[in-house]
């Protein structure tokens, strides 16, 4: 499969129905989805791997890696409306997902890689809301893929040294976000992310 083909495809995924604010649930776009899914794929964290897709959404990195050849593909979301979406949509397309409501805290299958986009803390009220799900990441998988904030590489950073993995990879994307909830004062916010590979050499 080439990365348009996967692009197309994840295009199809639906979007959550009633995104709640605080959960930040704003949807990766397919082609930065593709992209990372490619990433993972050509590192070999993919094909033939158990892989986990933490705060899942509607399962836009668990549909991809199921079909770049996944051995077996988890998701999990604290949302249990957004989960229902989501094993719909991968019963629809036939594909062997285990989607599961359930607080990322207490997610303890075991994988080779996770795949998540975590929430910003762009809001203050969620400030270092990523910082549980690498935790988290530490604790089930060998390996980490994760988007975050630019501007919170150097805490990020610090983190990861102190839990003892390593960044082995890093690339940036610019990540729109169009408006959902009345406190959103533009039609489209725009951020400038930046995905880590992460060893945790578990």
């Amino acid at each position: 499969m080439k990365q348009r083909q996967l692009e197309i495809l994840l295009q199809q995924v639906p979007p959550p129905t009633h995104p709640v604010p605080n959960l930040e649930q704003y949807m990766t776009p397919a082609p930065i989805a593709a992209d990372i899914l490619f990433t993972a794929y050509h590192w070999g964290d993919i094909e033939g791997k158990t892989v986990v897709d933490l705060g899942c959404g509607t399962g836009i990195f668990a549909v991809g890696a199921a079909y770049m050849g996944a051995r077996e593909v988890y998701g999990f979301d604290i949302d249990k409306n957004i989960i229902a979406i989501a094993k719909r949509y991968a019963r629809s397309k036939n594909l062997a997902i285990h989607f599961q409501a359930q607080d990322v805290a207490a997610v303890k299958t075991a994988c080779d890689t996770v795949l998540m986009n975590p929430p910003f803390g762009a809001q203050k009220s969620n400030k270092n809301a990523d910082r549980s799900f690498i935790e988290k990441g530490f604790e089930i998988a060998t390996v980490i893929y994760s988007l975050h904030l630019k501007k919170t590489m150097p805490f990020l950073q610090k983190m990861i040294n102190a839990l003892h993995g390593e960044i082995t990879y890093q690339k940036d994307y610019e990540f729109h976000i169009r408006r959902l909830f009345e406190f959103h004062n533009k039609d489209v916010m725009k951020y400038d992310i930046t995905l880590l590979r992460i060893l945790t050499h578990q």
